[in-house]
């Protein structure tokens, strides 16, 4: 294979010729570019050969599940990506348009090593890329990335003989009979359904009506057009969205869901927006109760209680908190045994004897419904509210490129670390302790604390900051936060703020 060049530049002659990859797609624990203007088609065939040829080299069994998620040219991707894998002497397991956590439960069902899905995740349309494993149920971290990226790149991508593909039919239904099981509800919910004309479109409607919920739908039509937001359960518009939904049906609560299915939002009865880490403390609180003494891994944007709350203590629970991004996180959930692993972004990572490790908004939303049937005197918004009051934002994202952002969150994290060591405080209160596993989590003496660090996936840092005692202390503690980041003139505007 030749070596792919950098710039994509379409329209060209070589655009419908040449491999062209530009190296920022290749990110920590995803490969995602902008399409056409970060790759083209043969670049994706370069990208298939790549992780083909990594396969042998790891002395992985040459069979791969490939799937793609709903989007227009996301089929053109998932071909090129195959015919890429089948050059290596790969056989390909086509299981079809599908959910992120439909792709991973095909490994297991299908009982293969490997499994690509072609999905832009959360991002929004002109986006594509590719979520990867072998060692069910984790996915590339930084470590499989950098080699792939080498591999590919360098036009090391070796063709081989043996290379087959085959369509495989079912896998929808047969993860659809995984996720219900022999559970049915006892307690009548009216649940809003939010898809956002995203895949889990294709997927959630049916799953709560098997569940014996009733659906409010919310934009629950495929279209990847997406006409009425990108369907992002992070972002407050759809938050919002369903919070409206939720006030003018009376619903029990809405559960919303990304553009491939493995993250799962939370607005409860009252259309109060539940930040998915306070879901998590919900969820973490009634499975330690079934559970006692479970290990559960929260990423670093998440709320503190995970190791504060009362409940959580009073269970035994260990709380570990880790580096963000699905691939760390389901990496961290096996290596400790932990129980579940949540994220901020609404990943959530519920291993046996719950679920298989990886994250499934699916599951979240059967696992939610069995939490509410377990509890049934209770309503969403009394299990929000027997939470300890914490101050938090959103996650908010300021620009920085992909090419810089490292080195600006470095020089950021030493001034924050030089803050501390210095005695100085941050929005008036004594600095504990700087975490730097994952960019800077700068803990207050009252365990508050500001979050700055890169964004695997875009071309921004990522900032949040909680507050244990009030919302004017947060927005103190974002304004020096924020004071420090602006000394960076690569740092351009907020998403949103607070």
């Amino acid at each position: 294979m030749t070596k792919p060049l950098p710039t994509v530049t379409p329209n060209t002659w070589e655009f419908l010729r040449d491999p062209m990859i530009a190296p920022t797609g290749f990110r920590e624990y995803d490969a995602r570019w902008k399409y056409p203007d970060q790759i083209n088609l043969p670049g994706i065939t370069a990208l298939g050969l790549g992780l083909g040829t990594q396969m042998h080299a790891r002395g992985i069994a040459p069979v791969i599940a490939v799937g793609n998620d709903y989007r227009d040219y996301s089929l053109s991707i998932k071909n090129a990506l195959i015919l890429g894998l089948m050059q290596a002497g790969i056989q390909v397991k086509d299981i079809g348009p599908c959910l992120s956590p439909m792709a991973y439960f095909a490994q297991f069902h299908l009982d293969v090593p490997a499994v690509a899905m072609v999905t832009a995740s959360h991002n929004p349309n002109g986006w594509t890329g590719v979520k990867m494993g072998f060692d069910r149920p984790l996915t590339h971290g930084p470590d499989e990335m950098a080699e792939l990226r080498d591999i590919v790149l360098e036009g090391r991508g070796e063709p081989r003989p043996g290379g087959a593909y085959a369509f495989v039919p079912g896998v929808r239904e047969a993860y659809l009979d995984d996720l219900v099981g022999d559970f049915r509800m006892t307690r009548k919910l009216r649940v809003v359904c939010a898809t956002g004309n995203g895949t889990a479109s294709a997927f959630a409607p049916e799953l709560f009506e098997r569940l014996g919920v009733e659906v409010i739908p919310s934009h629950n039509t495929l279209d990847y057009t997406f006409p009425h937001y990108n369907p992002n359960p992070e972002a407050m518009e759809m938050l919002h969205d369903m919070a409206e939904t939720v006030r003018a049906t009376g619903a029990d609560f809405a559960l919303g869901f990304d553009g491939d299915g493995d993250r799962c939002g939370v607005v409860d009865d009252e259309g109060e927006e539940i930040f998915a880490d306070k879901v998590g403390v919900i969820m973490a609180r009634d499975l330690s109760k079934i559970y006692p003494n479970a290990t559960f891994v929260a990423d670093v944007k998440s709320t503190g209680l995970f190791a504060s709350d009362p409940e959580l203590i009073k269970n035994g629970v260990t709380a570990d908190y880790w580096k963000t991004g699905h691939s760390h996180m389901k990496r961290r959930v096996k290596q400790l045994g932990a129980l579940a692993g949540f994220e901020k972004s609404g990943h959530y990572f519920l291993a046996e004897p719950i679920g298989r490790g990886y994250d499934c908004g699916m599951r979240v939303a059967v696992e939610i419904c069995k939490l509410m049937d377990r509890n049934p005197d209770m309503s969403m918004s009394d299990l929000r509210r027997a939470l300890p009051v914490t101050y938090s934002t959103p996650t908010m994202s300021p620009y920085c490129a992909d090419t810089e952002k490292y080195a600006v969150l470095d020089r950021i994290v030493a001034r924050l670390v030089a803050r501390h060591a210095a005695g100085e405080p941050l929005a008036g209160r004594t600095i504990k302790e700087v975490v730097t596993v994952n960019g800077a989590r700068v803990i207050l003496d009252n365990g508050s604390w500001g979050l700055v660090r890169a964004s695997s996936n875009t071309p921004n840092l990522v900032v949040v900051c909680e507050s244990s005692v009030s919302d004017a202390e947060m927005h103190a503690i974002f304004a020096d936060l924020d004071a420090v980041i602006r000394t960076e003139p690569g740092v351009g505007d907020y998403d949103q703020t607070i």
